[in-house]
Order: structure tokens, then sequence, then C-alpha cells
């Protein structure tokens, strides 16, 4: 497996997007608000990022192909988390609408990089 700099990659630019995104309108809710829906939420964002870059650093095809899956299970959880901040008016549907743009972009863009890395790894082994 080539050697990624995960810093470089859209996926993981994106992902810190939203992960800033999310904390900057997190840290403004109240105490109980942020105990519940807010450190979940929170989590799963950031574990977006530190996923794709954990799995960049492990050097082989198939831990960099889990940790993408995980990231990806992390993006779907922070979905989740952020329908139910909507609809307990934690996020204005303005908030709400700038952070499902970057996870509309993300989410495509994940699946897409992870079938990259999933033909290199077949290709690779086609060759060997």
């Amino acid at each position: 497996m080539a050697k990624v700099n995960f810093e470089n990659l859209r996926i993981y630019q994106l992902s810190e997007k939203l992960a800033d995104q999310i904390w900057k309108s997190v840290s403004r809710w109240d105490g109980f608000a942020k105990d519940t829906v807010g450190k979940q939420l929170v989590r799963a964002a950031d574990s977006i990022g530190a996923n794709i870059a954990e799995g960049s650093g492990r050097g082989s095809n198939p831990d960099y192909r889990r940790f993408l899956r995980i990231a990806r299970g992390s993006l779907y959880e922070t979905l989740h988390w952020l329908r139910r901040a909507y609809r307990r008016k934690f996020l204005t549907a303005k908030e709400t609408s700038e952070l499902r743009s970057i996870i509309s972009e993300l989410s495509p863009t994940l699946n897409a990089y992870l079938r990259s890395v999933s033909k290199s790894a077949a290709s690779s082994k086609t060759v060997a």
C-alpha cells in the first residue's frame, strides 16, 4: 500500500469542515443539550476524520478499507444525531441545511474513495 497523506484527501478536509461546524454550533447549546445530543454529535463527527487518519497510517489495504468503512459508519451516525438535534430544536433549519450540504458532498466522495482503494487492492492481487 502506498503511503497516503490523509491531510491532502478531500474526504478528510470535508470531515474536518463538518466537525468544526458542528463544534461551533454545539458550543452554544445549554448544558443538558450539550451533555446529551451535543456530545454524541461531536464525537460522531470527529470520528469520521479520526478513522480516515488512523486507517491511512495502518500500512495495509485491508486495514485502510476497514477504517474507511468505520468512518462511513460515523458519518451515518452523525446524520442520525443531526436529525435528533434538529427535531429537538437545538439546530435551526439553516444550520441543519449547511451541515447537510457538507454531508451530501462527503458521503458520495467517501464511498467513491473506498471503492477506489478496494479496486487498487484487488488489482494489486491480480498483478502479484
